[in-house]
């Protein structure tokens, strides 16, 4: 005879910041107060990374489930507009290429648009693969415009994310999480408290308040309190593909309009990103301590940020890998304490989401079957494997060879899944499929053709397509794509018109607080 059912009365957070607040967020709208107690625990004295400030789209698909505001979260967030990444000098120096949100061309009889433009490639057509991407369009000519709001125009296969003040965000989903009866209970955690059979049943704080729960998600950041330090799950350690292992983080003060577009700027041991926002622009140098220390890296980042400091530079260290389970026993983790895959495609909200996905289908009840931790451990590793490897590729195929780190990253052996990835697309530009993941092929094509990996050949399938006057028709939808362009409004017309943040004071920080 089948046993009761033994649901879970509460879930217990550990850990604020953006990992936790979305995760408490996801958990009030999902439940509706009818299905656990959720209570939130975290410290203000315990500070936050807080630098995760630039996402994909499906980042606004959380939104739209939640029922937020999009234009409302942009105001209250401080929120600029993002339709891809601008790579500089990472094939060699002087050569930039754009991985945009969204469709580049459209579908040619039974073709990707990808495989007909490398065939017209391979017979002397000239006209760059982004000229057909309306998203790298639009952020050539730093002009916006929501693409729902023109479907039948030649902007409408765009997609967009966007530039957050990490703080604002969790903020704000605090706001939301705790109007629909998540309990925040301030404290730092002094003890974890565990069953005989090894599961978590309380928090000690230091208050000498206890918090006991059935269930735990671990938002402790690098610290991993309850999954590492508690439960002893160790870690799968990626440095050997992902040298990079540090970062500096500043926020300066805007200087010109904000761009809609994050830049990821090589340097000589690693590569600096700048986010712009409305109110500020955030600033990252991340490198490997292999080949540059940090005062060397600070100084490097400093010397090429635009506009003051408004805080001192943050030192970040970091090591890429994952958990070897992500969820043990009654322990989930989120964030950063699950693992860590270096912000060079903005994925670090995205994998929390995607941890909370997985988790409202498979939640168990207080038994916690362990088959359902396991199907979640396995489809979240593929998750993050996935993504890594996406990273990976764009150090791997660099042709830099200026300085020992680039050396080493165009040398590396590939992780196996990869480097059949990109055999099969060398062969003749197709694509192995992989099961639901983030970067699909449109992301695999502009990397590709941006660290100029040229096909042997393209797909046979093409051949049935007439090519007569093709040509002319993909040079005449490229011209109207860039004239309708142009006469957008500009990004910053259109955060202006639309969701204009209040007015933010940003002090400059002293020049003598700022580490030379």
């Amino acid at each position: 005879m089948d046993q009761p059912r033994r649901p879970l009365k509460k879930i217990c957070i550990v850990g604020g910041g953006t990992a936790g607040w979305i995760a408490a967020a996801l958990m009030a709208e999902h439940f509706k107060g009818r299905i656990t107690e959720v209570e939130l625990v975290e410290s203000d004295d315990i500070g936050t990374i807080g630098v995760g400030e630039s996402t994909v789209p499906p980042f606004l698909e959380m939104l739209k489930k939640l029922g937020i505001n999009e234009q409302d979260f942009i105001q209250q967030t401080q929120a600029s507009f993002k339709l891809g990444i601008q790579f500089d000098d990472w094939t060699e120096k002087g050569e930039s290429y754009f991985h945009p949100f969204g469709a580049i061309g459209v579908p040619v009889d039974v073709s990707d648009f990808y495989p007909v433009w490398l065939k017209a490639r391979m017979n002397g057509y000239q006209r760059p693969l982004m000229d057909f991407a309306s998203a790298a369009r639009m952020a050539a000519h730093e002009r916006f415009m929501l693409p729902f709001k023109a479907q039948r125009s030649p902007i409408g296969g765009a997609s967009y994310a966007v530039h957050v003040d990490a703080k604002r965000v969790a903020r704000y989903l605090r706001d939301f999480a705790e109007a629909r009866g998540v309990k925040r209970t301030e404290g730092i955690v002094e003890e974890v408290m565990t069953r005989p059979d090894g599961f978590v049943s309380g928090l000690k704080l230091k208050s000498g308040q206890t918090v006991e729960a059935d269930f735990f998600i671990d938002c402790t950041g690098f610290r991993a309190l309850l999954i590492g330090k508690t439960l002893g799950v160790g870690y799968t350690d990626w440095s050997e593909w992902l040298m990079c292992d540090r970062a500096i983080a500043v926020q300066t003060e805007n200087v010109g309009a904000p761009k809609p577009y994050t830049l990821a700027q090589a340097q000589d041991c690693g590569w600096r990103w700048r986010i712009p926002l409305q109110h500020r622009t955030g600033n990252g140098h991340v490198f490997c301590s292999r080949y540059m220390s940090d005062d060397e890296a600070t100084a490097r980042l400093l010397a090429q940020v635009e506009g003051r400091p408004v805080v001192n530079p943050m030192v970040v260290p970091f090591k890429t890998g994952v958990r070897e389970k992500i969820w043990d026993r009654n322990v989930l983790s989120l964030g950063l304490a699950s693992g860590f895959i270096e912000p060079l495609e903005s994925t670090a909200i995205h994998l929390i989401y995607r941890g909370m996905d997985f988790f409202f289908r498979l939640m168990p009840d207080l038994d916690c079957d362990p088959k359902l931790a396991t199907e979640y451990n396995r489809r979240m590793t593929v998750d993050y494997e996935e993504i890594r490897d996406f990273i990976i590729l764009h150090y791997a195929l660099t042709r830099r060879d200026d300085t020992p780190f680039w050396r080493a990253c165009r040398d590396m052996a590939l992780p196996e899944g990869l480097q059949h990835k990109l055999d099969v697309f060398r062969a003749n530009g197709s694509l192995v499929e992989a099961l639901d993941p983030l970067f699909r092929n449109v992301s695999w094509y502009a990397v590709m053709d941006g660290m100029g990996v040229t096909p042997r050949s393209y797909p046979p399938l093409v051949d049935r397509i007439d090519f007569a006057g093709l040509t002319a028709e993909m040079d005449r939808a490229a011209d109207i794509l860039n004239a309708f362009v142009k006469d957008l409004p500009s990004h910053q017309q259109f955060l202006q018109d639309n969701c204009p943040a209040p007015p933010v004071d940003l002090a400059p920080v002293a020049p003598a607080a700022v580490p030379a």
